[in-house]
């Protein structure tokens, strides 16, 4: 019903902008109505009755009605039974532009709401060119975003962490354990290149990590999502001498710019697509992030501070997985800088 309704709001938009450009002058309604509906003197049962007069032919919509009726259209939209009839909304859409230009160029400036409404418009198209998500897509989406909200909270409190290790060129690994996450692991380190560069490689060349950190041996992004998120597989490499044999994470990634800062947060999530692979294990992040911010009177460096939580899953000791888990961000801090160093450009494609 509602469908046949939007349909009609178009179709008497349409007939009063279109019409015009390609039939030329249109037959007048009165005219027309008469030769169909006069019936002969000897028609039976088709005659009107006295006590239903005729209606007055249909005259042309005003301006402010036309208007009223297309946007009333595309108001529609926004009802989310009806968000996927894009037929509807591209017809809207051009019926509002061909109204506006056509009487923009056919007399004197446009008027002070015609210029309004134009805007209005084009904010309208940009929004329906907006892509439509799924209810899993979006529970996607959530999950990222509460997989951030969660770890830079983790970080906001500063109380409570340990000292593990501090590496003789500033690099220092903390840890805390927090309820219902665990042990998690904070570095903290500064890197001699603009914060633009540690994004383009962390973010832009994801898949490409697995060519130059030793402890990854590939990285997929199996869907993206809007701009924000992604779903990865990550295939990391043996650990501790062997001990920790191979691991695999699925994981929801999701990517924010706060000002002059920017997170990269995500957490482990189930992905039919991509399911456990025999011989490996599958392990999974916590809520993790990494955040990038300019240092405080050098912008042209970086301060890079990565909050890990993993759950390796299988019979370790934790002893091991502490002392492998501390040990992957100190390795980490240095084959990303080896990797900056000779690689300086994301042009240069190394």
């Amino acid at each position: 019903m509602m469908k046949h309704s939007l349909q009609l709001e178009v179709f008497k938009a349409q007939k009063h902008i279109i019409w015009p450009q390609l039939q030329g002058p249109r037959p007048q309604p009165c005219q027309a109505e008469e030769a169909q509906e006069q019936p002969s003197s000897g028609t039976r049962g088709h005659s009107r009755s006295p006590q239903h007069p005729r209606q007055t032919p249909h005259l042309p919509l005003l301006p402010g009605k036309m208007l009223l009726a297309t946007f009333k259209l595309c108001a529609g939209s926004s009802y989310r039974h009806v968000r996927s009839m894009k037929g509807l909304q591209q017809q809207a859409v051009l019926a509002i532009g061909q109204e506006l230009n056509r009487r923009a160029l056919g007399g004197p400036a446009p008027a002070a709401w015609i210029n309004q409404v134009r805007r209005r418009g084009s904010l309208l198209g940009s929004q329906l060119e907006d892509p439509l998500y799924s209810d899993q897509e979006l529970a996607y989406i959530q999950q990222g975003e509460e997989a951030m909200q969660r770890a830079l909270g983790i970080l906001k409190d500063q109380e409570g962490w340990k000292k593990e290790s501090r590496q003789a060129n500033g690099d220092e690994v903390l840890s805390k354990v927090i309820p219902d996450v665990g042990k998690v692991f904070r570095l903290e380190v500064v890197v001699d290149q603009p914060m633009e560069r540690l994004y383009e490689e962390l973010v832009e060349r994801m898949e490409a990590m697995g060519e130059w950190n030793p402890n990854v041996k590939e990285i997929k992004v199996l869907q993206k999502i809007g701009k924000d998120t992604v779903i990865t597989h990550e295939l990391a490499a043996e650990a501790a001498g062997n001990l920790v044999g191979p691991r695999d994470f699925v994981s929801v990634r999701c990517t924010k710019r706060r000002g002059s800062m920017c997170v990269l947060a995500g957490m482990a999530t189930l992905y039919e697509e991509m399911p456990q692979q025999k011989g490996v294990i599958r392990a999974e992040h916590g809520p993790t992030c990494m955040v990038l911010r300019p240092l405080a009177g050098s912008p042209s460096r970086t301060k890079l501070t990565w909050l890990l939580s993993i759950d390796l899953k299988g019979w370790l000791p934790k002893t091991i997985i502490n002392q492998v888990l501390s040990q992957t961000q100190v390795d980490f801090a240095n084959h990303l800088r080896k990797r900056l160093e000779s690689c300086p450009a994301l042009e240069a494609r190394c």
